[in-house]
C-alpha cells in the first residue's frame, strides 16, 4: 500500500484487472492470462511455486499473482448517479467485497466506503468482489458528511437501513418511492448505524422479516435493498 499498489491474485481478478496490471508473477509463462497481460503492457515474470506462495496471500495460490495501482476514484463519480450503496464503518472485508459484487450485479453506479471501513484493496475484499472491483467505482476513506453532501447536491435520496426503521421496504416499493435516484446507507456488521447517522438519512427503512430470523447480515441486506431499487428504476 505504501507504494500505492496492491496484490491481485487468482485468474478471475487478474482477468478483470488486465488493463491496469503493472506486474504479473506466474508459474506458467504460456498461460493465456500471462500472454494477455504481456500484450497489455504488464511485466510478466515466471517464478517457481515457492516464490509464488511467498507473494500470494492465500494458502493455495492459483498460479497468478499480479500487482496493480490503487483504485482511487473520488466523490465526483456520484454526479448523475441513480443507485449507490454507502457502507459506513463496515469492517469485514468478505462482506464488503460481497456488497461490491452485489452492487455491480444490480447495476449500481458506485459504492462508497466511509472512513473507518475496510480498505477495498484488502486481499480478502478483492477476492470477494470476484472481479467487480474493476467494474464500478469504489470510493473509500471519505467522511460521511462529505458523502451525504455530494449525494444531495446531485438529487439522490439517502435511505438508511435499520431493523427499527419507520418505513417498510415493501411499502416504499409499492408507493413508487424507490424509483427515485437512491443511495442505500448501511452500517457495520456488528453495530449497524448509530442514531446520529440514522437521523441524517431521508428515511430509515426496515426489511420485513417473515420468519423467525433476528436479522440479515450486511451483504444480504444490501442485496435485498439494491435489487428492490433496481427493479423500481428499471
Amino acid at each position: 500500500m505504501a507504494e500505492r499498489r496492491f496484490v491481485v491474485e487468482g485468474p478471475q481478478a487478474v482477468r478483470e484487472a488486465l488493463g491496469s496490471l503493472e506486474e504479473l508473477f506466474v508459474l506458467d509463462a504460456e498461460h493465456p492470462l500471462a500472454v494477455a497481460a504481456a500484450a497489455a503492457g504488464a511485466t510478466v515474470t515466471p517464478v517457481d511455486a515457492k516464490v509464488l506462495a511467498a507473494l500470494a496471500e492465500t494458502a493455495t495460490p492459483q498460479g497468478l499473482v499480479g500487482v496493480a495501482p490503487l483504485l482511487e476514484p473520488d466523490l465526483a463519480v456520484l454526479d448523475g448517479a441513480r443507485l449507490v450503496v454507502v457502507l459506513h464503518e463496515a469492517n469485514d472485508p468478505g462482506n464488503a467485497g460481497t456488497v461490491i459484487r452485489t452492487a455491480d450485479a444490480a447495476g449500481a453506479d458506485a459504492v462508497v466506503l466511509t472512513a473507518g471501513s475496510v480498505d477495498p484493496h484488502n486481499g480478502k475484499c478483492v477476492r470477494a468482489t470476484a472481479g467487480s472491483l474493476w467494474h464500478l467505482p469504489v470510493v473509500h476513506g471519505v467522511e460521511l458528511p462529505d458523502v451525504l453532501s455530494a449525494l444531495r447536491r446531485t438529487g439522490v435520496q439517502v435511505l438508511a437501513t435499520s431493523g427499527a426503521g419507520a418505513d417498510d421496504l415493501d411499502d416504499l416499493q409499492d408507493s413508487g418511492a424507490l424509483a427515485q435516484p437512491t443511495a442505500w446507507l448501511l452500517g457495520s456488521e456488528a453495530h449497524g448505524l448509530p442514531l446520529d447517522v440514522l437521523a441524517q438519512a431521508d428515511r430509515v427503512v426496515r426489511i420485513p422479516l417473515r420468519g423467525r430470523a433476528e436479522s440479515l447480515n450486511l451483504a444480504t441486506a444490501a442485496a435485498v435493498c439494491l435489487y428492490a431499487s433496481a427493479r423500481a428504476q428499471r
